[in-house]
């Protein structure tokens, strides 16, 4: 049985470490980390998964990002660790977090990822979004957390500056 917690600063070492285990080397050099590059998380949105015995199971981060003018929360990474896969963990977080998203009054929430996956969560392909390449465009998905708010936004996602 795993507990959402808000990520602290002794978190994130076991988180970094997370990650390495979970993604491909070299992962800090994918266009989404460029736009992460000397900004900060959103804290609130920041979770891990933990089990009784302390074992971090998963973690979701977010970042703020623009395009144009409009702001926009840039979902990711998230990760389970191999051991925990297939319990839902991964799906909890992102729910989780969404919900808090919304609560905080966020209006649109984006990433890069594989469409099947995140549909289920209310996702789907963003057009007119430009992710700093080389990203596949087909990959760039979006969610909005009030009606509408994808309307009119369109162009480059920069670094929330």
């Amino acid at each position: 049985m795993f507990t959402l917690h808000q990520e602290g600063r002794a978190d994130r070492p076991e988180v970094e470490n997370l990650y390495d285990l979970s993604f491909a080397p070299g992962r800090t050099l994918l266009s989404s980390y460029r736009l992460r590059d000397r900004v900060a998380p959103v804290a609130e949105l920041c979770r891990v998964a933990r089990d009784e015995g302390g074992f971090l199971g998963g973690a979701i981060r977010y970042w703020p990002v623009r395009i144009g003018r409009a702001q926009a929360l840039l979902l990711g990474p998230v990760a389970v660790h191999p051991t925990a896969q297939g319990e839902g963990l991964g799906a909890a977080l992102i729910r989780d977090t969404l919900e808090r998203a919304r609560l905080l009054e966020w209006g649109r929430v984006m990433l890069v990822g594989d469409e099947p996956y995140y549909s289920r969560f209310g996702f789907s392909r963003l057009t007119g979004v430009e992710m700093p390449p080389p990203t596949n465009p087909e990959r760039v998905l979006g969610l909005a957390l009030r009606p509408n708010a994808w309307a009119g936004v369109a162009g480059q996602v920069t670094r929330h500056a």
